[in-house]
């Protein structure tokens, strides 16, 4: 039997070509959502961007047939715009029809009451629960979507014979023959000792290679830690061009990036400036509808980075940067919104994009493919803090790129685990 499977609006700002994933299948695009997409069109972010991109996408079908009656895709699905809006009399449906989610899920609804085998893919939990309450099956869009509990953690334990930690600390490698993935992590201890070792696979060598926690840190922070001594090795090597930094508040993500950033730009000069991004979640338009220059647009949503700036220059004494006005005013760090970037070549920089597990993975191509020649990107976030309401912990951006790009060689990531703000929020991250 064929399936139907009914898209709501959300799929398509997730991933606006959402219908090519749906092989040998009926797609049904409610009325309602073509609506939507249409007042959504306008907005100048990224789900303006989707809308329109794939408003785009059924007209070009719509050329090629009826939408009414069924269009044939090259993936071999039908595409069909459902026009139910009303209903006649039915005492089991009591949602209130005034509302475009309660629409989409009558469609669906209606569809399957005429026989037809329905499943409703939504982003949105709470509509998926309303459909399953009416005898629905309601499904996730599930395309580029990861298991978050076995997201690569970039870091292994092992132990090692004394001999052998020996040879690694005074001659800076070993052989290593299990299996290992470019970049990652060990933190070796010989069997019922508790100080630990810390090194990094070479896989064109085949063993590890030696990560002194020596000299760790930059412009004034130092490690914590030992995931924090590996998050600064990845973070001040150039040859990864792009890292990521996964942990829960207070772990230093933030803190770490921006300092190394800056050690990067002022200490070595490999790079023309600290572009600093983190993304904004509107109600309604995007940050660029807000009153005021840039700078007084974003400085609301960039608090969190002043923060940490003021923590960094307190401790890093340097006579030409003593407060953040100066470092903004030479150009050492620029702020920008996430939705300018696109369009942007950005040749020489490095890019910190806080908060990433707040884009979708679309969202996080559009930026890491901005980067040009020579720049480095970092992205930093918790994957189980999702502020967006159509992303969560296995469908978010970040999870999904650390997912797509381990096991590249100019990749490097490290899962922060200890929080080193205070005992009150280490409690706070983990109990609450």
């Amino acid at each position: 039997m064929v399936k139907s499977f009914i898209v709501d609006t959300n799929v398509f700002i997730h991933k606006f070509d959402c219908i090519a994933s749906f092989r040998d299948n009926e797609v049904v695009i409610p009325l309602t959502v073509l609506e939507e997409l249409d007042r959504l069109k306008s907005y100048s972010d990224e789900r303006g961007r989707n809308a329109r991109r794939a408003i785009r996408m059924i007209a070009e079908l719509a050329k090629h047939g009826d939408l009414k009656q069924g269009v044939k895709m090259e993936n071999g699905s039908i595409l069909r715009v459902e026009l139910t809006t009303t209903r006649a009399h039915d005492d089991e449906f009591t949602l209130d029809l005034d509302s475009p989610d309660n629409r989409i899920i009558f469609a669906a609804y209606t569809m399957q009451k005429s026989g037809k085998k329905v499943f409703f893919v939504s982003k949105d939990i709470n509509a998926r629960v309303k459909a399953t309450a009416l005898g629905i099956k309601a499904v996730d869009y599930e395309k580029q979507k990861v298991d978050v509990e076995s997201l690569y953690g970039g870091v292994r334990e092992a132990e090692l014979s004394a001999e052998n930690l020996a040879q690694l600390t005074s001659e800076g490698f070993l052989a290593w023959h299990e299996q290992l993935l470019p970049n990652e992590f060990m933190s070796f201890r010989v069997k019922g000792a508790k100080h630990t070792q810390l090194a990094r696979y070479d896989a064109e060598r085949g063993g590890v290679r030696y990560v002194s926690s020596e000299k760790s840190g930059a412009c004034g922070i130092s490690p914590l830690n030992e995931r924090q001594v590996l998050a600064f090795h990845a973070l001040l090597d150039d040859s990864l061009s792009i890292v990521t930094l996964v942990g829960k508040a207070g772990t230093g993500k933030t803190l770490l990036a921006i300092a190394s950033g800056l050690f990067k730009v002022i200490e070595e000069k490999k790079y023309s400036r600290v572009l600093v991004s983190r993304p904004v979640i509107p109600v309604g338009k995007d940050i660029g509808y807000l009153p005021g220059a840039k700078s007084e647009k974003l400085s609301h949503w960039m608090q969190p980075l002043f923060d940490n700036l003021d923590y960094i220059l307190s401790t890093y004494k340097k006579p030409n940067f003593k407060n953040m006005d100066q470092l903004f005013d030479n150009n050492v760090i620029e702020l920008e919104a996430l939705s300018h970037i696109r369009g942007r070549s950005l040749p020489e920089q490095f890019i910190i994009i806080d908060e990433a597990q707040n884009l979708s993975p679309h969202e996080i191509k559009t930026i890491v493919s901005r980067a040009g020649k020579g720049t480095k990107v970092v992205l930093t976030g918790d994957p189980y803090q999702i502020d967006s309401p159509y992303l969560d912990s296995n469908s978010n951006g970040l999870s999904y790129l650390v997912e797509a790009f381990k096991g590249q060689k100019i990749y490097g990531h490290i899962t922060l685990l200890k929080s080193e703000r205070s005992e009150l929020a280490e409690l706070a991250a983990t109990l609450l």
